[in-house]
């Protein structure tokens, strides 16, 4: 490869990281988990994906949003420094990874029985439903974050500056992601979190102790190791928090590579094929699991750029991963981000959450469900009102499952029951 090329590939794969950076920093930055890991994570788990799908599919792997209803269920308001911050994040760890084999497990059904088969245990009217509840059920922290500040002793109170710099970031994300053209347009979560930081500089929102106590290196720093080296602990609550998701997520590793595969003009369904794509996303998560990272995706913000600069080269987004580790490794990086106040980051969850859910409304939408037809209105009633209603269902002293796992599990038995009526589907005009 020569000099000229290798210039063309890491400007590419710079546009990749720019394209994924503010979605994939959002979720460490919401959950308590740590950022140069998540990237360090990201990067690595997009390797292996490339390693798996035998170098062919042009994908990113960056943090997953539809997880973190179940990290926030575990690990709370707690964060590093708190006594129990190292338990919990063991907690998440193995669910995680519960998560990633929930994914390879599938696989390997894929390759033995075939896609069709395996896509009725989760039709559209339990996975649009499902995902709108992801969504909702993480709303109420995205107002808290939005308009409320912290003071000294942790208690929260309304704020007007957290509601100017909410408007702020609000405007900024929605007039990027409407009013912008070609590659600005993809990324309207960074210059709304660029802007929003900015903003909140002068009217002194910015905390920069995190930038000054960062090591120049993250893993020198003695926090992001303890968490790096943690032993992950499967804890049966975690798991049912955390795991069952993938049940969903899984369904949107397919759309994804479907997505893909028309953008670049090729099948990747069949070669190298959506087992081996699924046990890539599987196996990186897994690994992101073990590492304190948050579960990995497919990033659709990638493929946008694949279709903005029509390079489908897969070699550039394994630059853009090399870029993503080499962020990871700088510290003073990871302090920066920790550093962005609560308003900024709750201004982009109201829009981020609320994407979440209307994924889950496109779903339905695209599937043609008639909800005049009785048994998709009851599936979805109750998928909505005990994924959103329950917080958790204690099964014994010391084991819960979460209103979104068991909405799940009932909605698949419903759907698995009830029969379907010939008028189920809306006909084509």
């Amino acid at each position: 490869m020569g000099e000229k090329s290798l210039h063309k590939k890491i400007i590419l794969g710079f546009q990749h990281v720019l394209a994924m950076f503010g979605a994939t920093v959002l979720v460490p930055a919401l959950t308590g988990l740590d950022t140069s890991i998540t990237l360090f994570c990201a990067g690595t788990g997009t390797l292996l994906f490339h390693l798996i799908t035998k170098k062919k599919v042009p994908v990113f792997l960056g943090s997953s949003f539809a997880f973190m209803v179940g990290i926030i269920a575990v690990i709370g308001d707690s964060r590093i420094g708190d006594p129990d911050f190292l338990p919990k994040l063991a907690a998440v760890k193995g669910g995680i990874i519960v998560a990633g084999l929930i994914y390879v497990v599938f696989a390997i059904l894929i390759k033995l029985v075939g896609y069709e088969k395996i896509n009725k245990l989760l039709p559209p009217i339990v996975t649009g439903p499902i995902i709108i509840v992801i969504g909702l059920r993480l709303s109420s922290v995205a107002i808290n974050n939005a308009f409320y500040l912290t003071d000294e002793l942790g208690n929260s109170f309304f704020s007007f500056k957290a509601v100017l710099v909410t408007v702020i970031v609000l405007a900024v994300c929605v007039g990027v992601s409407v009013f912008a053209k070609g590659m600005y347009n993809l990324m309207p979560i960074l210059f709304a979190i660029i802007i929003g930081y900015l903003v909140c500089i002068p009217l002194g929102l910015v905390d920069m102790t995190p930038i000054k106590n960062a090591e120049v290196f993250s893993f020198m720093d003695s926090d992001i190791m303890s968490q790096f080296l943690l032993l992950p602990s499967f804890e049966l609550d975690a798991i049912l928090a955390i795991a069952p998701i993938a049940l969903v997520t899984l369904i949107e590793h397919v759309g994804d590579i479907t997505t893909n595969s028309a953008v670049c003009g090729k099948n990747f369904m069949e070669d190298p094929g959506v087992h081996r794509t699924l046990m890539g996303d599987g196996i990186a998560t897994a690994w992101a699991g073990l590492l304190g990272g948050p579960a990995n995706t497919t990033y659709s913000e990638n493929t946008g750029v694949l279709a903005v600069t029509k390079n489908y080269d897969p070699a550039v987004i394994r630059v853009a991963a090399c870029i993503a580790i080499a962020l990871g490794i700088i510290g003073k990086f990871g302090g920066l981000v920790t550093s962005i106040p609560g308003p900024v980051t709750g201004g982009i969850s109201i829009v981020l959450y609320g994407m979440i859910s209307s994924v889950g409304v496109r779903i339905l939408i695209n599937s043609r469900l008639n909800f005049g037809n009785s048994r998709n209105l009851m599936i979805a009633a109750i998928i909505f009102v005990l994924g959103i209603g329950c917080d958790s269902i204690p099964l014994t002293d010391t084991v819960s499952v979460s209103g979104l796992a068991l909405a799940a599990v009932v909605g698949i038995i419903l759907a698995f029951v009830l029969p379907v009526g010939k008028d189920n589907v809306l006909e084509k005009e």
